[in-house]
This record gives C-alpha cells, sequence and structure tokens, in this order.
C-alpha cells in the first residue's frame, strides 16, 4: 500500500485515479510516500525520510526544496504543458489589454454610472482617450518556446502577427509543433530590436534572472510592451518601471503585482491568474498523479526537475532502482556487487542529469536485504529501491 499526503486541495480527478486498493490519500498522513503540492511552501516543512518523490501540479518548483530531495535521491516531478493552454489564452488577452487600453476605459466608464441619460453622449466624447492599436501586422517577440511559448506564438500568427521566436534550447517535440509563419531569432538582442510586443515564457533560474533590465530595453523599440506571466523574477521592475515613465516603454502586463506595480498607471497587474482555470487544475493533477504512480510502481522517470528522464520497459520480476551522484564507475560497482551474488541482469539503463544519475536494473533473482544494503554502502550512492512486478 503506497501513501499519498496531499499538501494542497488537489481536484479530484486527478485523485480518482489512484486505485483505492493500492493507495491510501490524506493530507494528514504519516511516513508518506510521495507528496503532492499544488503552491504549499515545503521550505518551511519537514519532510519525512519515507519520502521518495514530490509531485508538483504546475510548472513552477520554487515552493520545493530541489537540492535537499536531490541529496536525499527523492525525485520531482512538476507537469509541464499541463496548464500550457490556460496561460496561453491569458498571454492572447494581456496582447489585446497592453494595446486597446480596454482596463482604463472600463474604468473610466464605470464612473459615469450617475450621469444616466448622458452616457451614450459622454461615452462618445471620451473614447478617443482610450484609442490604441492592433495586433494585426505588428510584430511579437516569443522568448521561450516551451509548450506555452509555443502556443502563444501559434495563435498570435492566426491573429496576423508578424512573431519572431527565441530559443536555444527548443526541444524536438516543441520544433515540430511550431508554426512555419514563425520566424527564428538568432539572439535574444535581435528579437528585441524587432518586437512591437514581447511575451515572456521561460522559467526563472540563475540565468534568466532579471532576463529584461535596462540595458535590454534601450535596445527595444520606442514604445515596446512587455507581458510576463512567467515568473516576476525574470523582469527587473525598477527598470521597467523607469521605462515606463519615460515613454520608452508604453505598457507592463503581469501576472505578479506589488504595491508598486499597483501604483503605475502603465502596468496592468492581474493577480496571478496563469493557470486558474478549472481544466488547468484538472490537467496538472491527472499529469501528477500518473507519474507518481509510473515512478512508485515501475521506478520510471518522466517530467522530473532533479533526476533525469529514464523509462524502461519491464521484462523481469524483479527490478533494482538506483540513484547516485554523476560520478565515474558507479554502473560498474553495482554490477559487480550482483555479478558476485550471482544475480543475472536482464536488463539495464543509466541516465544522468548534471549532478546525479538514475539506473533501472532488472534482474531474474530477487535481490537480498543484504545485497541492497552492499550497494547502499557505496561511495556516491544515494538512494536504493526494489521492487517486485
Amino acid at each position: 500500500m503506497f501513501r499519498i499526503r496531499t499538501a494542497n486541495k488537489i481536484s479530484p480527478i486527478g485523485l480518482d485515479l489512484f486505485p483505492r486498493d493500492r493507495y491510501e490519500v490524506a493530507s494528514d498522513l504519516p511516513n508518506p510516500d510521495a507528496i503532492l503540492v499544488r503552491s504549499a511552501d515545503l521550505h518551511q516543512v519537514e519532510i519525512p525520510e519515507t519520502v521518495k518523490a514530490i509531485a508538483r501540479a504546475g510548472a513552477g518548483v520554487n515552493n520545493i526544496p530541489i537540492e535537499l530531495c536531490s541529496e536525499r535521491g527523492i525525485v520531482v516531478f512538476n507537469t509541464p504543458g499541463g496548464n500550457a493552454n490556460a496561460v496561453k489564452e491569458l498571454a492572447i488577452a494581456a496582447l489585446l489589454l497592453s494595446s486597446r487600453k480596454i482596463v482604463d476605459g472600463i474604468t473610466w466608464a464605470k464612473t459615469l454610472i450617475d450621469k444616466k441619460d448622458e452616457v451614450p453622449e459622454l461615452v462618445e466624447k471620451g473614447k478617443s482617450q482610450f484609442e490604441g492599436p492592433e495586433l494585426k501586422g505588428k510584430t511579437l517577440g516569443v522568448i521561450g518556446l516551451g509548450a506555452i511559448g509555443v502556443m502563444v506564438a501559434n495563435d498570435a500568427t492566426a491573429l496576423g502577427m508578424h512573431v519572431i521566436g527565441y530559443d536555444p534550447y527548443i526541444s524536438v517535440d516543441a520544433a515540430w509543433s511550431l508554426s512555419r509563419a514563425v520566424q527564428k531569432a538568432d539572439t535574444l538582442e535581435s528579437l528585441l530590436r524587432q518586437a512591437d510586443y514581447i511575451t515572456i515564457h521561460v522559467p526563472l533560474t540563475e540565468d534568466t534572472k532579471g532576463l529584461i533590465n535596462a540595458e535590454r530595453i534601450k535596445i527595444m523599440k520606442k514604445g515596446a510592451r512587455i507581458i510576463n506571466l512567467a515568473r516576476g523574477g525574470l523582469v527587473h521592475e525598477a527598470d521597467v518601471l523607469k521605462a515606463l515613465t519615460e515613454s520608452r516603454l508604453s505598457c507592463y502586463v503581469t501576472d505578479f503585482p506589488n504595491a508598486e506595480l499597483l501604483s503605475n498607471e502603465k502596468v496592468i497587474c492581474i493577480p496571478h491568474l496563469g493557470a486558474s482555470t478549472p481544466e488547468a487544475e484538472d490537467n496538472c493533477a491527472v499529469m501528477a498523479v500518473q507519474q507518481l504512480m509510473d515512478y512508485l510502481e515501475s521506478g520510471n522517470i518522466k517530467n522530473s526537475v532533479n533526476f533525469p528522464h529514464c523509462r524502461l520497459e519491464q521484462r523481469s520480476p524483479y527490478r533494482l532502482l538506483v540513484s547516485n551522484r554523476n560520478v565515474p564507475n558507479m554502473v560498474g560497482q553495482i554490477t559487480s556487487i550482483l555479478a558476485g551474488a550471482n544475480i543475472n541482469i536482464t536488463d539495464l539503463i543509466n541516465h544522468h542529469k548534471d549532478k546525479y544519475a538514475y539506473n533501472i536494473i532488472d534482474t531474474e533473482q530477487e535481490i537480498s536485504e543484504d545485497i541492497l544494503d552492499r550497494i547502499r554502502k557505496v561511495d556516491g550512492i544515494i538512494r536504493v529501491r526494489a521492487i517486485k512486478k
């Protein structure tokens, strides 16, 4: 029986996938095998030694102590693409909001509520102050061509925009999904020089923090509009606010408000609605649950942020799963121990990601606890687990 602790309210469409004869699911379970989380801050929580995996029903994992988990062999999953359509739709809405001064116009129109019969005439007189350009024929720069960026780029071309994309790490799947009408930018600076609108769809890392700053704003077209529905830290806010004051930028749309941003009339603050649709919550929950079950029952890893993608069809009754530091001769030491115990390996796969590696080893014989302990004692081994088909 696997024990799953939920750290937030998770969509029942996802939770219902857990077979109740093999899984116990609750928010207060002691000694869980895995944790299923949305936004709860696990940095402030003691993660039990029994935890083998944490699944985040969403893309960002800033609320999970990744390095601690890696050192303990806890596989951390996320659900890239699960909320892609929700964020894409908000990005398209943000393009329109940034252009047409729709928010300002609606707010102003509500001030006319006491004017009664004068409202139609006042609307006609006042509407010119909210005039804004159409999207058709304008250039959109899409920074990051993952699941969301590709969808935004494709749909923007359907709106008649000229779209330029930049992503030096674009995956093969994403490239196949991208419309032929989307132009590739060789450098970020090239994209920034050409774009009337810029939308950001990259993760927040040390390399991307402050990606949009004063130096890069100087490269942009005067009056460009920036949309950030990814992470607040991708934009150096002080630099953007200064550029808005100087009219170098026309508008900044963000899904990450704070007091300073809210006080600027050229900033449109959305209250973190990017993935706030019932469909996105359902999709992410389903992906997270499926990935947890596959890992707990078969040892396969898909969409992990700290361990490599690793999948092997199980043809033998016994399976050994080993997480280790990515150093030389680890596989050799493991297989030597198995060979010394007359255990025949029928299939093996080893992949690594940055500092860590993961092994799936199928055997014909069951591996005793004594042999498992010998493997655990090898320098560099992080976690060892044996499962039976």
